[in-house]
């Protein structure tokens, strides 16, 4: 598993970082940041959740 994160319709509303916050941070200023972009699959309940719950869906997963 592999997410795809497009940066610029991210807001920084913290969604994913409640979800998944080994994987998600939002930074003092707003900004994104991904703690892993290959997530193991014991956390692929959580990154589904968190792309899931993204308002802009500016998150995704991409297989393989």
């Amino acid at each position: 598993m592999r997410l795809a994160i497009d940066y610029d319709k991210c807001t920084g509303l913290g969604m994913c970082e409640a979800e998944a916050p080994d994987v998600f941070e939002i930074q003092a200023d707003g900004t994104l940041l991904c703690l892993d972009e290959t997530p193991s699959e014991a956390l692929r309940d959580e990154v589904e959740a968190a792309c899931a719950s993204c308002p802009t869906e500016a998150l995704r997963i991409v297989e393989g």
